[in-house]
C-alpha cells in the first residue's frame, strides 16, 4: 500500500506542475469537472427518488442536473459555457464579500479604532471583483494556479503517507 501511495504521490506532483505551468489550460478542465459531478449528482438523485416518494420538484431538479451535466460534457463549447458562469460567481463573490466588509467595517466604527482596515480591505474586493468582470483571464489563471498548488499538496502528502506506511 504505501508504494501505491507514494507513486499516485509523485504522479499528482507531476500532475500538478503541468497544471502549474499551464493554469489557463486548467482553468477550462473545470468545466468538465462540474459536468461529471452535475451528472453523478442528478443520476444519484434520480436512483434516491426511486428509493422514497419524492416530489415533483426534486424529480425536475435531478432531471436538470443530468441534463446540464451531459449538455456539458457532449456538447461543443458546453464546458466553456460553465467555466463562463465560474467566472461570473467568482467576480459577483468579490463584489459582494466587498460591499459586507464595508458595511461591516462601518457597524464597527464606534468600537474599533482600526475599522478603516475593514473599509480598505471592502474596496479593494470590489475592485478585485469588478477587474475579475473587465478581465476574465485573471481569475481563470488564479483558479488554475489554486488547482495546481492543490494537486502538488496532495501529491507530497501522499508520498509522506507512502513513507511512513513503509517505515512501520
Amino acid at each position: 500500500m504505501g508504494v501505491l501511495s507514494i507513486v499516485a504521490g509523485v504522479l499528482l506532483i507531476i500532475f500538478g506542475f503541468s497544471c502549474l505551468f499551464t493554469p489557463l489550460a486548467t482553468f477550462l478542465s473545470a468545466g468538465i469537472l462540474v459536468g461529471i459531478m452535475f451528472l453523478v449528482y442528478g443520476v444519484a438523485g434520480i436512483v434516491r427518488s426511486f428509493s422514497h416518494k419524492a416530489e415533483i420538484l426534486e424529480w425536475i431538479l435531478n432531471i436538470l442536473a443530468v441534463a446540464v451535466g451531459l449538455i456539458a460534457m457532449f456538447r461543443p463549447g458546453g464546458t466553456l459555457v460553465i467555466d463562463h458562469i465560474i467566472l461570473i460567481i467568482i467576480a459577483i463573490w468579490f463584489l459582494v464579500q466587498g460591499l459586507i466588509q464595508i458595511t461591516m467595517s462601518f457597524r464597527e466604527k464606534a468600537q474599533n479604532p482600526n475599522w478603516y482596515w475593514g473599509l480598505i480591505a471592502g474596496i479593494l474586493g470590489i475592485l478585485v471583483g469588478i477587474l475579475c468582470f473587465v478581465n476574465p483571464a485573471i481569475p481563470a489563471v488564479t483558479v488554475g494556479i489554486l488547482i495546481s498548488f492543490f494537486f502538488i499538496e496532495s501529491g507530497f502528502s501522499l508520498v509522506t503517507l507512502g513513507t511512513s506506511y513503509n517505515a512501520d
